[in-house]
């Protein structure tokens, strides 16, 4: 099924021709998709996944450039905290296209946060196949339903009164290219239950860390007061930032990107 749905998918896509990524991501979009499992049906502690790309290659040369697809700050201190020498090389990918006509073929939370972390990590490797592009998206979910970042105050506070009292998923995707090819990829899940917040706490929130959350899938900073929102969590830390650090950690050390 999901086979038709793709189809369909790249029907759409061929158009948004006014679009700069369309013409880069053919390749990538003609490629047999991955179908993962459905999230609603896979137990929490099992979603995580991880899948090294099945080809017979050898390790990465020591040293190779590490590029992020990102312009995320958060991200890339995380890379650089763990010592990582990383360049910060922004993809420009158009996130809403993709998104919408994934969601319009009705691909899971955690296809389309895997699928826009190898859109902008193919972007990347077109320009610099040598070095290693690390692609990375993060959705957040609730059941069905997915939250951008909040283009304004108001829809910052819409998102938070939603999710008040509510459980909600955050699946940080990312990939890694080599030579233009796929040869890592994972897509972390962390659980969140957020407590019932009063109205007038939410405004008092947004008063005190509004824009600075603007920027924030949610509209919350876990790092930050937000964390005053939550009652549960469950997942990995990284994960809930936006990387899934120890995965990505693991794989450069076995494939001798990194000292272990």
């Amino acid at each position: 099924m999901f086979t038709d749905q793709r189809q369909s998918f790249l029907f759409c896509i061929g158009t948004l021709a006014s679009y700069p990524l369309v013409e880069s991501l053919l390749s990538f979009l003609t490629r047999p998709w991955r179908a993962t499992p459905a999230l609603s049906h896979t137990p929490f502690p099992q979603q995580e996944q991880s899948r090294i790309v099945h080809r017979q290659i050898p390790k990465v040369p020591y040293m190779t450039p590490l590029l992020l697809a990102s312009q995320s700050a958060i991200r890339l201190t995380l890379l650089q905290n763990a010592g990582l020498g990383v360049h910060a090389h922004p993809a420009r990918v158009d996130e809403d296209a993709l998104r919408a006509a994934l969601q319009a073929e009705e691909a899971t939370p955690l296809d389309i946060a895997d699928a826009l972390a190898e859109a902008k990590a193919f972007k990347l490797a077109q320009h610099h196949p040598l070095a290693l592009a690390l692609g990375c998206d993060q959705i957040l979910a609730l059941g069905t339903r997915l939250f951008a970042k909040p283009a304004t105050r108001d829809e910052a506070r819409q998102h938070l009164a939603d999710l008040s009292g509510q459980t909600h998923q955050l699946l940080s995707a990312a990939v890694l290219y080599h030579e233009s090819q796929p040869i890592w990829r994972h897509v972390g899940v962390a659980r969140l239950t957020m407590r019932h917040a009063s109205d007038a706490y939410l405004d008092e929130y947004l008063d005190r860390t509004w824009p600075a959350v603007q920027h924030c899938v949610g509209g919350y900073q876990l790092e930050g007061e937000g964390i005053r929102l939550f009652s549960a969590i469950e997942g990995d830390y990284f994960t809930i930032l936006g990387l899934p650090l120890l995965p990505l950690l693991s794989f450069l050390s076995l494939r001798g990107f990194i000292a272990s």
